[in-house]
């Protein structure tokens, strides 16, 4: 059976993160459940040159993000992962506090509750003491906070290499075999 992974994409500015992941996570054998929010969809106008159904087109199954009745919105529905990239500081709020008033913050807390795998990039600078907090609360949740930090041992030649690198990031984290990011390979001594 394939892994299901859901994708949920916010307002939160950079955009490209969650196109590139998407692109290359469909080349697995997983099923991918995506959600997005209303301001996503206006990033994806204000920041990228794709259309809206380019980056609809990347899921397997999408969700109404206020649908609260969607399969995702139950931990009867199986699935292996959650993926919040880019994640803004109102949905990690409200994750951290239990808001579950759209799909994606409600699947989130039903990843946590059932103990499965949640990793959020959030985009954010700089964070304040409350972003801190609550990404902090998640974190010792179980949370995987991956922040879209760029690494220069692999001299990134272009912004799409710094952005290729955060997905390779994201991919590893969910266990999945990636070899397009050149690794960390040691100094010789």
């Amino acid at each position: 059976m394939k892994k299901r992974i859901i994708v949920a994409i916010t307002g939160a500015s950079g955009i490209i993160y969650a196109i590139d992941f998407l692109q290359k996570l469909k080349s697995y054998p997983v099923e991918i459940h995506g959600i997005i929010s209303p301001w996503a969809k206006e990033n994806i106008k204000i920041e990228t040159n794709y259309q809206l159904q380019d980056v609809l087109d990347l899921f397997d199954v999408l969700h109404d993000h206020k649908n609260m009745g969607a399969t995702i919105a139950s931990g009867s529905f199986l699935t292996d992962a959650m993926v919040i990239v880019p994640a803004s500081m109102k949905t990690v709020s409200a994750i951290a506090h239990g808001y579950s008033d759209n799909l994606i913050a409600r699947s989130a807390d039903v990843i946590i509750k059932e103990q499965r795998k949640l990793i959020i990039t959030p985009r954010e600078t700089p964070l304040s003491v409350i972003h801190l907090e609550n990404l902090t609360k998640l974190a010792r949740l179980g949370v995987q906070i991956i922040p879209p930090i760029p690494s220069f041992y692999n001299q990134p030649q272009t912004i799409e290499d710094l952005v290729s690198h955060h997905s390779a990031k994201l991919i590893d984290s969910l266990g999945l075999k990636q070899d397009y990011d050149r690794r960390w390979g040691g100094m010789n001594e």
